[in-house]
């Protein structure tokens, strides 16, 4: 499974596929952190907020790297689950490199920084921006898995179920919305990093459990409508 994962990589690289996503990690990056930058846990949970559409873009792109042929022959070859998690993988690397990019560019700048009275150290803001991180990079995978070839068959489709998925999300997690658990909690651990009060332990956790209960749910949807179109 990782000779499969790293061919998948290579192809998604080599195959000009890695330039689109980049571009548009590098200019929403420069537009955030160009005028400065704030705390650190708002700054980061801005920033994962941000580029949640790309990396569900990003996914969406990996995933269709490989022909429809050399998947099937993949499949064969060291069987359907193992396949799919290797595509997965490789969508989570690709997604943990953005977000990485996304926390060591500010990095100088958040140092050079004096937290604020009553807001937490550089350790901490950061620590918590790491997780916004964690905690949309396996939903914006699973949004980019559902939009992808595999599932939609045809490129209208996936582009269709990318861009209705990335926006549902978005609305559904607004403040005050009717039905919030539809969406992962990405804007609503936005929200609580920027609020007056920093998050709590027991926040952070109904946050993190919401997030896998949602994945998981996401990730079944995924491989069985999958399965099915096999």
């Amino acid at each position: 499974m990782i000779a499969l994962a790293r061919m998948r990589l290579n192809a998604y690289a080599k195959g000009g596929r890695v330039w689109p996503p980049a571009i548009a990690t590098v200019v929403l990056l420069g537009i955030m952190y160009g005028g400065g930058v704030g705390p650190p846990a708002p700054t980061f949970g801005y920033a994962a907020l941000v580029l949640f559409p790309v990396i569900a873009w990003q996914s969406k792109l990996v995933l269709d790297a490989e022909p429809d042929v050399q998947r099937r022959l993949a499949r064969v070859s060291v069987g359907a689950p193992r396949e799919a998690l290797a595509g997965i993988a490789c969508a989570l690397v690709a997604g943990l490199a953005v977000s990485a990019a996304a926390v060591v560019v500010p990095l100088p700048l958040l140092l050079a920084r004096e937290p604020a009275p009553g807001r937490p150290t550089m350790t901490t803001g950061t620590a918590a921006g790491v997780l916004a991180h964690l905690l949309m990079i396996p939903a914006a995978v699973a949004v980019g898995a559902l939009a992808s070839r595999a599932v939609t068959r045809a490129a209208g489709n996936g582009v269709a179920v990318l861009v209705s998925g990335v926006v549902l999300i978005i609305v559904l997690g607004l403040h005050g919305s009717v039905a919030p658990w539809l969406a992962p909690p990405i804007m609503a651990m936005s929200r609580s990093l920027a609020a007056p009060v920093f998050p709590s332990a027991g926040a952070f956790l109904l946050l993190c459990g919401w997030a896998v209960a949602w994945c998981a749910v996401a990730f079944t949807a995924y491989a069985v409508v999958r399965r099915s179109r096999t």
